[in-house]
């Protein structure tokens, strides 16, 4: 599959070294990862995003990995129908926009068509998946995260700069840290927990659209 066309951007441009290779025109500074499980009791999942899109946010990607097929697909339709970019993870699914895998090391390996992201956790890797010709990577953790408690340490600041393709800040950000990654060189933040714990998910994702623009 012919890979989408590529804009310039020049607020990652200039964090880069060597050959341009700026990040597809389409891509938010911020991308919500699901956990119905640290949803608060009465919430449900369709729904929160559902208020997120309102309040902003465009690119969710669809974890939910203990769900049969069938259910993941369904969701990830339900999820496209309130108006959200979805991503699987993991395995292709029906209605999504792409496909985000998880570090290297796994049974796949290449870029898979769609928009193609992969988790990342160190920089070796998201040079490595820039070379694969992937669009994006999560680089984490960030900081400490309530999500995965005890899961770091928490990589260097100059971790995220410099990189080839747009690289999201992952792990313990919220709108008090988010401003930071962004300045130490990632091109956006990917948030679980603190949208998914919070009383007022649309608001957090208002401030954090706030805060990284």
């Amino acid at each position: 599959m012919t890979r989408p066309s590529r804009t310039a951007d020049p607020a990652l441009a200039h964090r880069r070294v060597g050959p341009p290779a700026p990040p597809a025109a389409s891509l938010p500074r911020l991308i919500l990862l699901t956990d119905r499980s640290q949803l608060r009791l009465g919430r449900a999942l369709v729904r929160t995003v559902a208020e997120c899109v309102e309040a902003g946010l465009t690119h969710v990607v669809l974890r939910e990995l203990d769900l049969p097929h069938p259910h993941r697909a369904a969701l990830a339709s339900e999820l496209a129908a309130v108006g959200a970019t979805v991503i699987a993870a993991h395995t292709p699914l029906p209605a999504c926009a792409g496909l985000h895998l998880p570090a290297a090391g796994g049974a796949r390996t290449v870029r898979p068509a769609g928009l193609a992201g992969r988790s990342c956790h160190s920089r070796a890797q998201v040079t490595a998946a820039a070379a694969a010709g992937f669009d994006y990577a999560t680089l984490g953790p960030y900081a400490a995260t309530a999500s995965k408690p005890g899961y770091g340490p928490a990589l260097a600041h100059d971790d995220y700069a410099r990189h080839l393709i747009a690289v999201y800040a992952l792990g313990g950000i919220d709108a008090h840290n988010a401003a930071a990654a962004c300045a130490a060189g990632a091109y956006g933040v990917a948030v679980m927990g603190a949208v998914m714990r919070a009383a007022d998910p649309a608001a957090v994702v208002r401030d954090l659209l706030e805060t990284v623009g």
